[in-house]
C-alpha cells in the first residue's frame, strides 16, 4: 500500500505541484480561499464532472472520443426527473435512468464497430440527437424534485456528500478494473495499436463496444448525481460538459493518440479545474476571461502531452 501511494507520488507529481501551486496563489489573493468551506466546496461540486471525465479516460485510451456524455447526462436526468414527478419509486426511476445511458452509450459502440465509422462523428451525432430528445421529452421545462433525492445529496461525513463518496469509490473501481484485469490490459493495448491487439487474439470489437457502453453508464450516473445535488432535472444540463471532461483527463495524462492514460490523473485533472475555476470566481475574474484562462491550460496540457510523447519516442530511437 506505502510503495503504490509513493509509486503515484511519483506519477503525478506535476499535477501535484501544478495543484499546488494553485492553492497557493489564490491563497495569497483571497482571504476566502484558503479555508474548509472552500474545500469542501470545490470537492462537492466535482462528483458528476469526476464520473464523465473518468469514463472520457477510458475512452481515450481504447483511441476513442465520446462527444456525447453531456447530452446523455441531460437525457437520463430528464427520464429520472419526469418519472418521480410521476410518482414513480426512486429504484424504477434510477434504474431507468442508468438504462438511457447504457443504451446510447451501447448505440455509439455498436455504429462505431459495426460500420467502422469514426468516433467523433458518431458521438457528434449522439450529442446532438440525446439533447434534441431532452428537450422532446421535458417540453424544455426544468423538472422539481423536491425532496425526492434528498436520500442521495444529504447524506455527508464532515461536510464531504454522499454524491463524492460515491463517485470516489466508482472511480477507483475502475482504477482497478483498468490496472489489474485483462480487460483493462486489452484496453490499452487496443489503444496503443489496434491491429497488433488483433492479432495477439484480443477481441477489439468486443472491448471498445463495452468501454462505450461504461462511458454511457457514467454518464447516466453523472445524471442522477447532478439532479440529486440541484434537486431538479433541468434540459439544458450537461451542456458542455463533454469539453471539461477530455480537459481534465488531458490535463490528467491521457493521450488523445491512445493507449497511454491514468483514472487517478483524470481525478487530479477534476479536482485542478475545480480548484481553477472556484479561485477565479473568489478573485473576481470576468467570465470571458475566466473562460480564457481555462481554455488556455487546456492547451498547455496537450502541448505538455504532445512535447511527452515526443521525448519518449526520441529516447526509444536513441
Amino acid at each position: 500500500m506505502k510503495r503504490s501511494i509513493i509509486n503515484f507520488i511519483k506519477e503525478q507529481v506535476g499535477l501535484l505541484v501544478a495543484l499546488l501551486f494553485l492553492i497557493v496563489f489564490f491563497s495569497l489573493k483571497s482571504q476566502y480561499f484558503f479555508t474548509y468551506s472552500t474545500f469542501i466546496t470545490i470537492l462537492n461540486q466535482i462528483p458528476h464532472i469526476l464520473l464523465l471525465a473518468t469514463g472520457m479516460s477510458v475512452v481515450l485510451i481504447i483511441g476513442g472520443i465520446d462527444l456525447s456524455v453531456g447530452s446523455v447526462l441531460g437525457l437520463s436526468g430528464a427520464f429520472l426527473g419526469i418519472l418521480l414527478t410521476k410518482n414513480y419509486s426512486l429504484p424504477i426511476s434510477i434504474f431507468a435512468c442508468f438504462l438511457i445511458g447504457i443504451i446510447c452509450g451501447f448505440i455509439n459502440g455498436f455504429i462505431i464497430t459495426q460500420w467502422h465509422i469514426p468516433a467523433f462523428i458518431v458521438t457528434l451525432g449522439m450529442l446532438e440527437a440525446g439533447r434534441g430528445l431532452t428537450y422532446l421529452f421535458t417540453n424544455s421545462i426544468t423538472q422539481y424534485l423536491s425532496s425526492k433525492l434528498d436520500i442521495i445529496s444529504e447524506p455527508h461525513l464532515m461536510g464531504v456528500r454522499f454524491p463524492l463518496l460515491l463517485a470516489m469509490i466508482v472511480v477507483l473501481l475502475v482504477h482497478f478494473l483498468m490496472i489489474y484485469t485483462p480487460w483493462g490490459r486489452h484496453c490499452f493495448a487496443i489503444g496503443a495499436k489496434e491491429e497488433t491487439a488483433h492479432l495477439s487474439g484480443i477481441n477489439v470489437r468486443k472491448v471498445l463496444l463495452s468501454v462505450y457502453i461504461l462511458s454511457g453508464f457514467m454518464a447516466s450516473l453523472g445524471g442522477l448525481l447532478h439532479c440529486a445535488r440541484l434537486s431538479s432535472s433541468d434540459p439544458n444540463a450537461g451542456i458542455g460538459y463533454e469539453l471539461s471532461a477530455i480537459a481534465a483527463a488531458v490535463i490528467g495524462g491521457n493521450s488523445l493518440s491512445g493507449g497511454k492514460g491514468s483514472i487517478l490523473g483524470t481525478m487530479l485533472g477534476v479536482i485542478i479545474i475545480a480548484t481553477l475555476e472556484v479561485g477565479l470566481v473568489q478573485i473576481s475574474v470576468p467570465e470571458p476571461w475566466k473562460r480564457v484562462i481555462t481554455g488556455m491550460v487546456i492547451i498547455l496540457a496537450v502541448i505538455i502531452d504532445t512535447y511527452r510523447g515526443r521525448i519518449k519516442l526520441f529516447r526509444k530511437e536513441v
